[in-house]
């Protein structure tokens, strides 16, 4: 049973990273990619390493998919948060149909 439910698990990863993967080739600018990249493929990734630590169990390598999932939660979000910090610092613009850009609000209130 835990073996369906791993696959359950493993199927539900790769449509997540399906989907980041396509967000990263059809969203407008990098603000908009990066946001793909970060949560779909980290659910996704995730979600594959639960699966896999379903289908293996509390074996060496069931226990190095748990250990790989608390290092991607723990490092993804705050890689993507210097990778767009840097991006908006260097001058890359956002897309114009943007509403909000909470950096430069920030940038202007140190002023």
């Amino acid at each position: 049973m835990s073996s369906i439910i791993g696959l359950i698990f493993i199927s539900l990863g790769l449509a997540f990273d399906f989907f980041g993967c396509l967000g990263l080739v059809r969203l407008p600018d990098v603000y908009n990619r990066l946001q793909a990249a970060t949560k779909c493929v980290t659910i996704g990734t995730c979600s594959i390493l639960f699966g896999t630590f379903l289908v293996v169990g509390f074996s060496a390598a069931g226990l190095k998919a748990l250990l790989c999932i608390v290092f991607l939660v723990l490092t993804a979000p705050v890689a993507a948060h210097a990778i767009a910090r840097g991006a908006h610092r260097a001058g890359v613009k956002l897309w114009k149909g943007s509403v909000v850009d909470k950096y430069a609000e920030d940038k202007e209130g140190e002023i």
